[in-house]
C-alpha cells in the first residue's frame, strides 16, 4: 500500500501544488501526494507552465483547503512554507509532520523571464530535495 503525503503550504497555489505533481510522477508506484493550503487560493499558471517544462500537467489541479482532508489519515505531513508549518492543526497526531521550506516563488519580482527562473528555480529545488528525502526516508 502507498504511502500517503500532504503538502501543505498558505494558498496552495505554487509550492505544494509543485510537491504534489513532482512526488506523484516520480514516485507514484510508492507513494500518493495530496496538497492543501491553510485556506485556499488558485493554482497560480506560473506553476502549471513551468511544471509542464518538464514533463508534469498540474493543470486540472485546483486549490484546497486543509478542511477537505479532516477524515483523511496521512503518513507524512509537510509543510512548505512558515506560516503553513505555524498554521498546521494539531489534528494530524500520530504522523510524522515535517517541514522542508522553499522560498515563494509568487512573490519574485522582475521581468516575466526573471520572475519564471525563480518559478523554475524553485520548482528544481523542490523537485531535489523531496526526490532525496524520499529516496532515503
Amino acid at each position: 500500500m502507498n504511502k500517503k503525503i500532504l503538502f501543505l503550504c498558505t494558498h496552495n497555489s505554487c509550492r505544494s501544488q509543485m510537491a504534489e505533481g513532482i512526488v506523484n510522477h516520480y514516485l507514484g508506484d510508492r507513494l500518493k501526494a495530496f496538497s492543501a493550503g491553510t485556506e485556499a487560493a488558485f493554482v497560480h499558471p506560473r506553476a502549471i507552465a513551468v511544471m509542464a517544462e518538464i514533463g508534469i500537467d498540474i493543470s486540472r489541479h485546483r486549490s484546497k483547503s486543509l478542511a477537505e482532508f479532516d477524515d483523511e489519515t496521512f503518513d507524512y505531513v509537510i509543510t512548505l512554507c512558515g506560516s503553513a508549518k505555524e498554521n498546521c492543526p494539531l489534528f494530524f497526531g500520530g504522523v510524522k509532520r515535517i517541514h522542508i521550506g522553499f522560498d515563494d516563488p509568487a512573490k519574485a519580482t522582475g521581468s516575466d523571464e526573471e520572475i519564471m527562473a525563480e518559478f523554475r528555480r524553485v520548482r528544481d529545488e523542490i523537485r531535489h530535495r523531496l526526490l532525496e528525502f524520499f529516496v532515503n526516508a
